[in-house]
């Protein structure tokens, strides 16, 4: 049976363990371990309040190899000063003593509530027995998977494998995120294995495209985390020629590690903090590609129109009254919004569409929204999700 986690790719094992950080005594504690080393990449938070795994994973990850991350759930260790940041280099170090390599050589992220201090004798503990159960194993990638999550509702991996230089490449990925999720890192805990053999640049800007079309495009409610990361680690032992420049096998692997990422994206969106449904807003005719991404993202963070998907409702005026407050330029007399196919909207004026056909669109489980703003050439995209009142529960309650 094919391996389709993290432990796919060769040269990577994990682990997921109960320590007792989360009060619903869940899986808390992962481990995800490269025991030859490897490459790394990673891309971090926006916001200017950060956790303290980000201040650590950001000097750790300039590191010429990463052997292991380590990874918490119930507890972001944000606004945590000195004590926190102490902690994270101790769970580094812990890891570390476990693994053989240097604290510097190890990765660490936290997710969970902001402003607690991690509990650490359970932390010890914690990475004492993920240490312990360490695997390359189907399971044991599932079981890091679980151990990351938080209001998830289900566990997100994606696999892809591709030919270069005849030699066969795998990439995994697994993801955590349902709420708090807002562009720029999409608010999220991100792990992706690879033994393909890259060079540390390459790999950097491979992952900083791939998540930049991805999950930099993905909008469940606009607020961003203090804790978004996301680490590739590229194990090398895939055979093939290593790719040191911008070839051929370059741009192959950089299009299946977009591929890969836009599909943990789709499922994030599908399983955002009450969500029924996603979205994605197209963007054409823009002055410029800013334009183009601002106007997407209006749509897509839009309250009344999130709600409007919610109900199934094909209320095409929330879109319009998105994009005209979004300040971007337009051309009001060549407007116009399609849902799916069906123009709703055209060159400025309502179109006599099927009202019945309009709201089918809506309330599929996913749909495409085109805006032409009729003013240039540039386009973008976003994705979204409805907005339902099982987003004001989950976070009314999130904290107690």
């Amino acid at each position: 049976m094919r391996n389709n986690s993290i432990t796919g790719p060769k040269g990577f094992m994990a682990a997921g363990v109960k320590c007792g950080i989360k009060v619903s005594g869940k899986p808390d504690m992962a481990l995800l371990v490269c025991p030859t080393g490897a490459t790394a990449a990673a891309v971090f938070t926006t916001n200017k309040i950060t956790s303290a795994a980000v201040e650590v994973s950001r000097e750790h990850a300039r590191s010429a190899k990463v052997y292991a991350v380590v990874v918490n759930s119930g507890c972001a260790n944000a606004c945590t000063g000195k004590l926190g940041l102490a902690n994270a280099r101790r769970m580094c170090a812990m890891t570390a003593a476990e693994t053989g390599v240097r604290p510097g050589q190890v990765l660490v992220a936290s997710t969970g509530v902001i402003g607690h201090q991690l509990p650490m004798a359970k932390v010890t503990e914690g990475i004492t027995r993920a240490a312990a159960a360490l695997s390359d194993s189907p399971r044991a990638g599932l079981a890091f998977a679980h151990a990351i999550m938080t209001t998830d509702t289900k566990c997100k991996r994606a696999y892809r494998q591709i030919m270069l230089s005849r030699k066969q490449v795998r990439i995994a990925g697994t993801v955590k995120g349902a709420g708090m999720i807002g562009p720029n890192m999409a608010t999220t805990l991100l792990f992706v294995t690879t033994d393909v053999s890259i060079s540390k640049p390459l790999l950097g800007k491979a992952f900083a495209e791939a998540v930049g079309s991805s999950l930099n495009r993905l909008t469940v409610d606009g607020h961003q985390s203090t804790n978004d990361t996301g680490v590739l680690l590229a194990s090398g032992q895939a055979g093939n020629p290593r790719i040191a420049s911008r070839s051929r096998d370059c741009e192959r692997f950089s299009a299946a590690l977009t591929e890969l990422c836009t599909d943990l994206v789709r499922q994030m969106a599908l399983d955002a903090e009450g969500a029924t449904r996603m979205f994605k807003v197209v963007i054409k005719g823009a002055a410029t590609q800013a334009d183009a991404v601002k106007a997407a993202r209006a749509i897509a963070d839009y309250p009344l129109f999130k709600c409007a998907v919610h109900g199934g409702d094909p209320n095409w005026g929330r879109i319009i009254c998105a994009v005209g407050s979004s300040g971007v330029a337009l051309d009001p007399r060549r407007l116009s919004c399609k849902l799916d196919d069906l123009y709703v909207f055209r060159n400025g004026t309502p179109t006599d569409f099927d009202v019945k056909k309009a709201a089918r669109i809506i309330s599929q489980r996913e749909h495409t929204i085109t805006v032409d703003l009729g003013i240039g050439r540039a386009g973008d995209f976003y994705y979204g999700c409805d907005l339902s009142a099982g987003y004001v529960h989950i976070n009314a309650d999130y904290h107690t």
